[in-house]
């Protein structure tokens, strides 16, 4: 055989021999892509994404409040090396290493059991935070939200149990439990005044405030750090002047609260339609204050914006300048801080007057 055949035919089956292995060789990888994004004022699976009792239903005259979302691999597909090259080689894609978003000291199931948690918490907070803009009445009470398995609370405090009070203090925010706890040494007695989760609910159900506070003694146990715990998550349950509920499954994390609380004031607000039939989208948590916060793949989610029809896209400032360093033709980067700053640039969206809306700048 010639010796250029030869070395052509080493070379061919060489590059064979790697493709192969590009391809049945797992790498520690997992890809992020554009996913898909959700009209908070429209419907999803034939049914209106927030449903508010006597309020306005989610006809639109063409508007558009779109929540957005990153597209990931599942916790258990292992990327081979060629994906892995062409999600780096890719405009659109991200490829990062597989426990950035699947930590190895968490199974699938906890990771999935904590984004469905965040999700559920970011509606509460939204709700809070659009009706609190609204200056419409929120009331609170401090309750047990879980209780550590073979604590010293198992079997005499319950999740949904109301705080009034630690050692006859009374608590207003979850965090007060913490410290009137851990004022004791290990091994001191804490008394608490509660109300039972099955008379708080019949309670709220008839819109009634809560009676018959029991008075229950726990042997506080040492902590790592030595600090004193009686095994408790302590939580904050809202009570809302309507009923509203958001409809939006196979959706996790804390991330859609911005657009679902500005979906929430669109429907109660007085002034009606809040985006002038414009199509706006938009990512950031949102805490009971109404602040905004920042969020993970930003690049993600703008492309996956621009691909759905957004020209405006409500940012959380801590991801400007992330988000500002490539921004898809046509899209226009607002930056927001507070539920205020969004509610200001919706105004200013929908009235045309957008000359001075705060805008993102790459660092």
């Amino acid at each position: 055989m010639p010796r250029r055949t030869a070395t052509m035919l080493a070379s061919l089956l060489m590059l064979i021999a790697l493709l192969c292995a590009g391809v049945l060789i797992p790498v520690p990888y997992a890809e992020m892509s554009p996913g898909p994004t959700y009209n908070t004022l429209g419907e999803h699976n034939g049914e209106c994404v927030l449903q508010i009792s006597d309020h306005k239903g989610c006809e639109t005259a063409g508007g558009h409040l779109n929540m957005t979302t990153v597209r990931v691999t599942g916790s258990e597909y292992r990327m081979n090396l060629v994906e892995a090259v062409y999600g780096w080689l890719s405009h659109d894609n991200v490829v990062v290493p597989h426990d950035t978003l699947y930590p190895d000291d968490k199974t699938p199931d906890e990771v999935n059991q904590q984004n469905a948690e965040e999700f559920s918490q970011s509606q509460e907070s939204a709700k809070v935070a659009a009706l609190r803009a609204l200056n419409r009445k929120v009331t609170s009470q401090v309750i047990v939200g879980a209780v550590v398995k073979g604590s010293p609370s198992q079997g005499k405090l319950h999740a949904g149990d109301v705080i009034k009070s630690v050692d006859g203090t009374e608590v207003r925010e979850p965090g007060d439990v913490a410290k009137l706890v851990t004022k004791h040494k290990p091994g001191e007695r804490v008394s608490f005044s509660i109300v039972p989760a099955k008379q708080a609910a019949a309670a709220e159900k008839s819109g009634k405030k809560p009676t018959g506070q029991k008075l229950i003694s726990i042997t506080t146990k040492k902590a790592t750090g030595g600090r004193a715990i009686v095994g408790i998550q302590a939580g904050i349950d809202y009570t809302f002047p309507f009923k509203i509920d958001i409809k939006l499954a196979d959706v996790g994390g804390p991330s859609a609260g911005l657009m679902f609380a500005l979906g929430i004031v669109d429907r109660v607000s007085k002034e009606g339609d809040l985006t002038g039939g414009k199509f706006i989208a938009g990512t950031g948590t949102i805490d009971d204050k109404g602040v905004v916060g920042p969020i993970g793949g930003i690049e993600m989610k703008t492309i996956g914006a621009r691909e759905a029809g957004a020209r405006f896209f409500l940012t959380p400032k801590e991801n400007c300048a992330t988000a500002a360093r490539d921004v898809p033709d046509g899209l226009r980067l607002v930056k927001v801080h507070t539920i205020d700053d969004a509610l200001k640039a919706l105004k200013k969206i929908r009235s045309g007057d957008t000359a001075d809306l705060p805008r993102c700048a790459a660092s």
